[in-house]
């Protein structure tokens, strides 16, 4: 279990409660495509991936970015279940989509980028350092079938 002080706990829902899910979503799947494309042969049956364009542009992948966000904010609800949270997705993608778990750290570190560029000043140090914290719990949670 992870122990998250008050702080680290108030960082990331005062975070969170300002987080737009679909557009910070949408734009954290986008740039995991475009920066490590790669990744685009777990999302084939999106259509076209050729550019960044396509990328932003694709429906299929501002929803999938949203629901991606949404489990975040799952997270963030149980912040001392984080593994429970994530059982069944981990299962799911080391079983069934056999996602390799180092994508879920690059995401990991794509979400704090773009935290950081939508919140500016709000995203201080601290801030940081609690969600880079909580990037790394989910990202250990969604790999814990593959352990």
């Amino acid at each position: 279990m992870v122990h998250w002080t008050a702080e680290e706990k108030q960082l990331i829902t005062s975070i969170w409660s300002k987080v737009n899910v679909a557009e910070c979503g949408a734009e954290a799947l986008s740039r995991l495509l475009i920066v490590y494309p790669w990744t685009q042969r777990f999302f084939s049956s999106f259509g076209n991936l050729s550019n960044p364009t396509a990328i932003n542009g694709n429906p299929l992948v501002r929803a999938h970015g949203k629901k991606v966000l949404t489990s975040f904010g799952d997270a963030v609800k149980n912040l001392d279940n984080i593994k429970k949270c994530f059982a069944q997705l981990s299962k799911l993608h080391c079983e069934k989509l056999h996602v390799d778990p180092e994508n879920f750290r690059l995401l990991g570190d794509i979400l704090i980028i773009v935290l950081a560029s939508h919140f500016g000043k709000d995203f201080t140090p601290a801030c940081q350092s609690a969600w880079e914290k909580m990037v790394h719990v989910v990202a250990h949670a969604l790999a814990h079938e593959y352990h």
